[in-house]
């Protein structure tokens, strides 16, 4: 199944720098592991926030779940979920 994935990064401003990197650190070995395995599509940044929109693929909800909680900053994310599902025009056409 595929995911559309909305996350917004809430790590309290006062959090210091040492350790809001080692997030960013531990955020990006992460999502390059997620991304080997095939459940990390594709990954956009939403221009002047401190936001991801992500393409997942998991066998289900609940395997996408575990990706999520897996990432260093899950515990500071605000995450929308939308599940996908295939549009008819986006089909193989079928003999006639």
């Amino acid at each position: 199944m595929e995911f559309l994935v909305r996350t917004e990064n809430l790590l309290p401003a006062g959090t210091p720098d040492d350790v809001r990197e080692q997030l960013r650190r531990g955020e990006r070995e992460r999502a390059t592991r997620l991304r080997e395995a095939g459940v990390l599509k594709r990954l956009w940044r939403v221009p002047g926030r401190n936001a991801t929109i992500g393409l997942y693929e998991a066998e289900d909800p609940a395997a996408l779940h575990d990706a999520l909680t897996s990432l260093p900053m899950w515990k500071w994310l605000d995450v929308t979920v939308e599940a996908l599902a295939l549009h008819p025009q986006e089909r193989e056409p079928g003999p006639h």
